[in-house]
């Protein structure tokens, strides 16, 4: 039986992780938080891609590539890219699998602009303000529900 596949969103300046405003994203990179999620999808019998971009065309075109590649579900992180791109809602509207988004931080405890989203028009979770273990938090959920099914 082939795996059951997610694809895992990183937007832009999340290259970055670890470097940038630690104080704020923590210590951990993105290949930190990469492996560890390719482990925890493994060892329950999934396999998890991740793709990160500064461009919000490449995303879109990620995203477009997983409605055909046998994706179940999308974790997006979009960074900034949450509170300014319908073009990213667009896309994420035609994929038609679960979609969750993810935070790092709590945008609702930041500026004022940073408490809208599109995506989450689309997604069917938002996990924001739990660090880099969000993405873990969105992970286990999708597995759980998909497993479930």
């Amino acid at each position: 039986m082939k795996q059951k596949k997610i694809t895992v969103l990183h937007g832009p300046n999340l290259n970055l992780l670890g470097t940038r405003q630690p104080e704020i994203y923590g210590a951990d990179t993105l290949d930190d938080v990469n492996n560890r999620l390719r482990e925890a999808a493994l060892l329950a019998g999934w396999e998890v891609v991740c793709f990160q971009s500064n461009h919000e065309g490449a995303l879109i075109d990620a995203i477009h590539a997983a409605r055909l590649d046998g994706t179940h579900a999308i974790i997006i992180n979009p960074a900034a890219y949450t509170h300014t791109s319908v073009a990213i809602l667009d896309a994420l509207n035609a994929f038609e699998g679960t979609v969750f988004e993810v935070h790092i931080s709590n945008v609702h405890k930041r500026e004022s602009f940073r408490h809208h989203s599109y995506v989450s028009l689309r997604a069917d979770g938002v996990i924001a303000g739990l660090g880099t273990h969000g993405y873990r938090a969105a992970l286990d959920a999708i597995i759980k529900s998909e497993d479930a099914s």
